[in-house]
C-alpha cells in the first residue's frame, strides 16, 4: 500500500529539516489561506509529475504509487515546502494530513490528465 511509505517519508522530512517558515500568521480568511498555499501545491505537484513522466516505467506501467515514492526524494524540497505552508496557514499537522489525503487524490488526477494530454499529441 502506498500510504504507509509516503507516510515514512513525510515523517523523516518533518524531523530532519524542521520548520522552514515564520511565526504564525495574522488571522486569514480560508480563501485566503487556500490562496496562500496553492503557489505550493502546484509547484510541488509539478515537481513530481515531471519526475514521473520522465521515468521510463511510467508508460509501461499503470501502478502510480511506486513512481511516486521514487518522485518524492528529488522534489523533497518543494513537497516539504507544501507542507510546511499547509502547517503555517492551517495549523500544526494539517500539512501531513493534506499529503497523506487530498494531495495524494491530486497527484492521481495530475498524472491522469498529463497522460490524457500525452495521448493526443
Amino acid at each position: 500500500m502506498i500510504l504507509a511509505p509516503l507516510f515514512g517519508i513525510g515523517l523523516v522530512t518533518a524531523a530532519a529539516l524542521g520548520p522552514a517558515l515564520g511565526p504564525e500568521p495574522l488571522t486569514l480568511s480560508s480563501t485566503q489561506k487556500s490562496a496562500a498555499v496553492q503557489p505550493l501545491v502546484r509547484r510541488a505537484t509539478d515537481c513530481v509529475v515531471q519526475t514521473i513522466s520522465a521515468d521510463p516505467r511510467y508508460r509501461k506501467t499503470a501502478e502510480l504509487g511506486d513512481l511516486i515514492i521514487d518522485a518524492l526524494p528529488p522534489c523533497i524540497m518543494s513537497v516539504r515546502a507544501m507542507v510546511e505552508g499547509y502547517d503555517y496557514y492551517f495549523g500544526d499537522g494539517s500539512g501531513e494530513e493534506f499529503f497523506m489525503g487530498p494531495y495524494l487524490e491530486l497527484l492521481t488526477k495530475a498524472l491522469n490528465g498529463y497522460t490524457q494530454d500525452l495521448s493526443v499529441h
